[in-house]
């Protein structure tokens, strides 16, 4: 799961919601304001004299324009001007259909005026503009809105004559989504998308005591241990109940055991920073109130704590025991045990989150050695089992440790910094060290025992960090939308994510062409994973639309296993993008295993992917309008023979709680000799995931 907790390098441009404000009144000037209706000008207190200009009088306020037609996507300025006599304040307060500053579902307006529509947009609202002096004083400005005609989209082609690649099937991943299942719906979402894999991490169980189902909360809730009301552990735990549910359903466990060293040593409640103990603390838990933050009133941390007092030490032999334990337990990884076991969860922040244990920064030394230690201990256990790490998600420890980041003092461009650790190890960045790492200690081992399966990192780079956030304005689906290319284009680079050799510049992320660079170079033959991501608005259609991009890129671009963080709800719009590719027709209906070639001469506005599923040789084309329009484009089929007919399966905002199944579209011949034919003027309408099905020949 992300830290909130963030180390700012470099200038950083943030994608910023309208601005919503409130004016305050003195109580006595309220009463002139709906007494009088006059107002003062305010007065610079370089230039207020003894005698205050006397009150003015707001006489009225108009909008310009008063009324415009927009279509979703526009921007619009609208300018206020407030009359009166005298001298008075010339603000106004804007709202949208009476909501201060607009609202997402609205669209924004800002303290400016400059109104950012919504998708989808109602066919109308009212701004106001209402003077700050006089609240009596207003007016309204009307926007209605249009859809965008009908507009040619881009060239679509997909060419089976090019290479192609196997699709992983554990890119279609979650992260503990039987836990987080307020609902109890869990059963029906594995029926119905059916998840390959199904990830038990985040900073809840970096102190999981699987003997005894505890761990502690951290900085998440009051480094607190606290017991559930589970009395028949080990066998029946929390996460032995995920494996048996996993087992049933034929999805992948994937584990997480301890790197940092520290586990839940008790089911006794308890905290790491007791009032009693080390004194009063800024903030405590409201039910026990002997348990604090670990931060004195006066904002400094406590330091010198007994780590004992809730935690006990562990070394790579627990986890050794904890997989032996498994193994007899459910068998092993190749007999439908846990498959995957990922060391340990974001180590960047173990200081941050785990300070009552971990006070100091994560260093190369640690997160990699104890990394190996623990992955030997596991492979000893079970030599058919997976292991995946480091699972970093702070883009700057890819390519330093946090003692190296934490060095970094002043403001940017000012900045001074020690990046000893780096330096000590070859000045090579974190990842490549690891990895260069893992693979020498195979390469000294008897047995040659592959240690690292996966490399796996958590990347939570949605524009202006959407990630968990409802959808917002029209313009902040585009930038979120528009980010999901943070995972393959040369071309795309986020503000956010300096070049992390020359802060003053970006680089293109490319994150997943970037991972199997690392490997390539520096470790031959391990997987690529990004077990975290979460691209937010789950409950809009832009989420949706978002999600099947981002696992379209997954299968195009060759990642090996996916896991999204936060499961949406079984019927939300962001699960029905996971069931166009794992089960379209509720019958099992998925998209292919073996990526074809599929290219849009604009896929920022639209994206295509296809595949072939080998099963019953079909052909599967997934086509994602990402604009606020409705485009009409030709889909073409080079070396590729179909049947004359493809079925056709959309989910869009016209109806948001099912896959639609269309009438079949044509397969028309274009070149007989060339075995070309194409699915001839598609209209793919604004914001919508089509899947077409066709027989192969």
């Amino acid at each position: 799961m992300p830290s909130r907790a963030r180390i700012a390098i470099g200038p950083i441009v943030e994608l910023h919601t309208a601005n919503i404000f409130a004016t305050r009144f003195m109580p006595g000037f309220m009463l002139l304001v709906f007494g009088l209706g006059q107002c003062s000008a305010q007065v610079s207190s370089a230039t207020k004299t003894d005698q205050q200009a006397p009150p003015g009088v707001v006489t009225g306020v108009t909008i310009t324009p008063e009324h415009v037609t927009l279509v979703p996507g526009d921007i619009q300025q609208l300018s206020a001007t407030v009359s009166g006599t005298g001298s008075y304040d010339e603000a106004v307060v804007w709202s949208v259909n009476a909501v201060d500053g607009g609202s997402a579902a609205l669209g924004t307006i800002s303290k400016s005026g400059l109104y950012v529509t919504p998708f989808p947009a109602p066919s109308s609202v009212t701004i106001k503009a209402t003077s700050t002096c006089d609240p009596m004083k207003w007016t309204v400005a009307a926007i209605t809105f249009a859809a965008p005609p009908l507009a040619q989209g881009p060239s679509l082609t997909v060419d089976a004559g090019a290479a192609r690649h196997q699709i992983s099937p554990l890119i279609y991943g979650m992260n503990a989504y039987r836990e987080r299942d307020p609902d109890h719906e869990s059963a029906k979402v594995a029926k119905a998308v059916r998840p390959t894999v199904n990830r038990w991490g985040g900073d809840g169980v970096t102190r999981y005591n699987y003997k005894l189902d505890i761990s502690n909360h951290a900085s998440h809730w009051f480094y607190e241990n606290i017991p559930n009301t589970n009395t028949q552990y080990p066998d029946v735990s929390e996460f032995n109940t995920q494996v048996i549910a996993d087992r049933a359903s034929g999805t992948k466990t994937m584990g997480t055991v301890p790197v940092m060293g520290w586990v839940a040593k008790s089911r006794a409640r308890a905290g790491s920073f007791s009032v009693a103990k080390y004194g009063p603390q800024q903030k405590t838990d409201p039910y026990w109130k002997d348990f604090g933050n670990g931060v004195k009133p006066d904002g400094t941390k406590i330091t010198g704590n007994d780590p004992t007092d809730t935690c006990m030490a562990v070394d790579a032999s627990w986890s050794k025991e904890w997989v032996s334990y498994l193994v007899k337990r459910f068998g092993d990884a190749a007999d439908g045990g846990v498959a995957i076991y990922s060391l340990d969860n974001e180590p960047e922040f173990w200081d941050l989150n785990h300070g009552d244990v971990h006070p100091l920064p994560a260093t190369y030394d640690e997160v990699t050695e104890n990394g190996i230690k623990v992955a030997t201990a596991v492979k000893t256990a079970d030599p058919t089992a997976e292991v995946s790490g480091p699972e970093i998600s702070y883009w700057y420890t890819y390519f330093y440790s946090m003692k190296d980041l934490e060095s970094v003092k002043g403001t940017w461009p000012n900045l001074t910094y020690d990046f000893s650790d780096r330096i000590s190890h070859g000045n090579l960045p974190l990842i490549e060290y690891y990895l260069k790492t893992f693979k020498a200690a195979q390469d000294a081992d008897a047995k040659h025992t592959r240690l690292l399966d996966y490399l796996a990192v958590h990347t939570y780079f949605a524009a202006g960090d959407a990630g968990f956030k409802p959808a917002g304005t029209s313009a902040q689906q585009k930038a979120v939308l528009d980010s999901t290319r943070v995972f393959w284009d040369p071309t795309y680079v986020d503000q956010t994510l300096r070049d992390p050799d020359n802060f003053a510049g970006t680089i293109p992320p490319q994150m997943i062409r970037r991972l199997k660079q690392w490997v390539a170079a520096d470790y031959p033959g391990t997987k690529t994973a990004i077990s975290e991501y979460n691209w937010g608005g789950q409950e809009h259609i832009s989420g949706a639309v978002a999600q099947a991009d981002i696992l379209g890129i997954f299968g195009r671009e060759g990642l090996d296993l996916g896991a999204l963080w936060g499961p949406p709800e079984l019927r939300s719009p962001a699960m029905f993008a996971f069931k166009i590719f794992r089960n379209y027709d509720d019958a099992g209906g998925e998209f292919g295993d073996t990526s074809i070639a599929a290219t849009s001469s604009d896929q920022g506005k639209v994206a295509v992917y296809a595949a072939l599923r080998n099963s019953d040789h079909t052909v599967t084309i997934v086509v994602v309008n990402k604009s606020f329009g409705d485009l009409k484009s030709d889909v073409v089929l080079a070396h590729l023979k179909t049947e004359k007919r493809a079925r056709v399966f959309q989910y869009s905002s016209a109806d948001l709680k099912q896959i639609r199944k269309l009438p079949d579209a044509a397969v028309a011949q274009v070149s007989k000799k060339e075995k070309t034919s194409a699915l001839k003027d598609q209209v793919f309408p604004a914001m919508s995931i089509t899947l077409f099905v066709a027989q192969a020949k």
